[in-house]
C-alpha cells in the first residue's frame, strides 16, 4: 500500500560473479528476468549444473500485509520452485517504516538482508545501497526501455541506477456506489475538490453533533493533502530548489481547507495511529461497512476491495485549475552494499523475475498497483482483467498526468518537518498557516545546510 502507503523512501560496484549459474527461470507461467525470455550464460560460459552448487539463499525484507502479503508470498513460492539457483527468504516487517527502522539498525551491526523493499536517497549517497548498473549492464534481456520511464527514474541518485521499481502507486477516489445514488449524483460529476465537498456535505449523517455517516475520509498523512496541493499549482521548493515554498497561498488555503472539512463541517474524518495500517485498514471498513461514502487511498488497495458495493475515480482537480496532478510514485527495491557479490547477484535475479512482464501484470490484477513493464498491457490475462475490471484503469489513466514525486535533497528533514504539520492540521486542529509557517522555518534551516 502509499500502496503510497506512507512510503518513507528506505538506504558500489556489483560482482558479475553469479550471471553464469544464472539458467532459464519461468515467471507465473512464462517469461523470467525482463519482459521476454529466460537468462542467457555471460560471456559464452556454460551453464552451471543446479546439482553442482547449493543455492544462494537471500533474506528479502518487506513491509506488506493482508492481501499485499498474500500475493508477495505466492510470487516468492513461484520463483523459488521456478528455478534452483536462489530461494528467496521472506521477512515481513509491519510496513515501510519499520522496514527502514531494521534496515538501519542492521547496517549499523554490520549484517544487512540481500534485497530489501525500501530506497533511500540519502543512503543511496553515503555507499549504504549498492548500485545497480553493472547487474543491468550484464543482463541482455532487461530492457530498461520497456520498464514505465518515470519509474525508472525514481530509482536513479545522481545518474546511477541504485532502485529498481517493484511496482507503481497513485492514490486514487473509492466511493460507494449507493451513496452516490442516493444523492443523485455521478462519479463523473466530481471532477473537483469542491464538487466532492458539496456531494459529502448531502452525504453526511449527523445525530446531534455527532456525525454517524461521513461523507468522505481522507486517508491520514501528507500525501493526499499534497496532492491537492500540487492540483493547485503548489510546489515544495522553488524552481531554483533554494527556497522552501510549503507556506505560499495553494499550501495554506489547501490544507486548511481539508481541515475546516475534518473539524469545523465534520463531513470528513480521519483515523490514525495504530499499530503498522492498522488506520488504514479502518478507513477502508468504514467505507465497507457503510459508516462513510468514500476515502482517498492508494491504487494497490483494490486487492481488498469488494467493486459489486464500491467504484474507484481518479482524484479532482480544483476550479478554475484543471485536473488534478496527484503523484505517482514507484514502490522500490534496492541491495544492500553490504551483502556478498553473490548475494547481491541472487538479488537481483529476484528483482527482475517480480519485473518481467508476466509477473508485474499478475501483481497488478491481484493488488491494484500500477505495472511498470508497459509490455505487461500486451499480456492477455491482463487484457482481458482490465475489460471486466474498469477500476483497474483508473490509476493507469490517473498515473498519465501525474506529478512526480517530490525528492527532499535534506535526506528526509522537509519531509520530516511537513509530516509534523499534517498532524497538526488534521489530528490537532492547528490552522494550516501557523502549521505550515513552523515546518517552513524548520525545512528552510535544513536546506541551507546544503549550501
Amino acid at each position: 500500500m502509499l500502496h503510497w502507503k506512507k512510503m518513507l523512501t528506505g538506504f558500489g560496484v556489483l560482482s558479475m560473479l553469479f550471471v553464469a549459474a544464472c539458467g532459464s527461470t519461468t515467471g507465473t507461467g512464462t517469461g523470467t528476468n525482463g519482459s521476454n525470455g529466460g537468462n542467457a550464460p555471460a560471456n559464452g560460459e556454460a551453464t552451471q549444473s543446479p546439482a553442482a552448487a547449493q543455492p544462494v539463499t537471500i533474506e528479502f525484507w518487506y513491509g506488506l500485509g493482508g492481501k499485499l502479503g498474500e500475493n508477495m508470498q505466492t510470487l516468492i513460492n513461484n520463483f523459488n520452485a521456478s528455478q534452483s539457483e536462489v530461494i528467496v527468504k521472506p521477512v515481513v516487517q509491519a510496513d515501510y517504516s519499520e522496514t527502514e527502522k531494521k534496515l538501519q539498525a542492521a547496517i549499523a551491526g554490520g549484517k544487512v538482508p540481500a534485497a530489501v523493499l525500501s530506497s533511500n536517497v540519502d543512503w543511496a549517497r553515503k555507499g549504504y545501497y549498492a548500485s545497480l548498473d553493472d547487474l543491468i549492464a550484464g543482463q541482455a534481456d532487461f530492457n530498461a526501455a520497456d520498464v514505465i520511464p518515470t519509474f525508472l527514474e525514481q530509482g536513479k541518485v545522481d545518474g546511477k541506477q541504485y532502485f529498481l521499481p517493484m511496482y507503481g502507486t497513485t492514490q486514487v477516489m473509492y466511493y460507494r456506489k449507493d451513496a452516490l445514488e442516493k444523492i443523485n449524483v455521478k462519479p463523473e460529476d466530481l471532477t473537483t475538490w469542491e464538487a466532492l465537498a458539496n456531494a459529502a456535505k448531502e452525504m453526511t449523517v449527523k445525530n446531534g453533533a455527532q456525525t454517524s455517516f461521513y461523507g468522505w475520509e481522507p486517508m491520514w498523512g501528507m500525501e493526499n493533502m499534497m496532492d491537492a496541493v500540487f492540483g493547485k499549482g503548489g510546489s515544495v521548493l522553488s524552481e531554483d530548489g533554494k527556497t522552501v515554498t510549503i507556506d505560499s497561498p495553494e499550501w495554506v488555503e489547501t490544507w486548511d481547507q481539508f481541515r475546516k472539512w475534518i473539524h469545523e463541517d465534520k463531513i470528513m474524518r480521519i483515523h490514525s495511529g495504530g499499530q503498522g495500517w492498522e488506520y488504514w485498514y479502518k478507513t477502508i471498513d468504514d467505507v465497507m461497512k457503510g459508516q462513510a461514502a468514500g476515502y482517498t487511498g492508494s491504487s494497490g488497495d483494490q486487492g481488498d476491495l469488494d467493486f459489486s458495493i464500491l467504484g474507484a475515480m481518479e482524484q479532482p482537480g480544483w476550479e478554475g485549475k484543471g485536473p488534478g496532478k496527484p503523484v505517482a510514485n514507484a514502490i522500490m527495491a534496492g541491495i544492500p552494499a553490504g551483502a556478498s557479490p553473490e548475494q547481491q547477484q541472487a538479488a537481483f535475479k529476484w528483482f527482475t523475475y517480480f519485473m518481467n512482464a508476466e509477473n508485474t501484470a499478475f501483481w497488478s490484477m491481484n493488488t491494484g498497483y500500477i505495472a511498470v513493464r508497459q509490455s505487461a498491457q500486451d499480456d492477455p490475462k491482463f487484457a482481458a482483467f482490465t475489460q471486466e475490471n474498469p477500476q483497474s484503469m483508473v490509476p493507469l489513466k490517473q498515473a498519465a498526468h501525474a506529478s512526480k514525486p517530490f525528492q527532499d535533497p535534506t535526506g528526509g528533514k522537509i519531509n520530516d518537518a511537513l509530516k509534523v504539520a499534517a498532524d497538526k492540521v488534521q489530528i490537532s486542529n492547528v490552522p494550516a498557516a501557523e502549521a505550515l509557517k513552523e515546518a517552513k522555518e524548520k525545512a528552510q534551516r535544513e536546506l541551507d545546510k546544503l549550501k
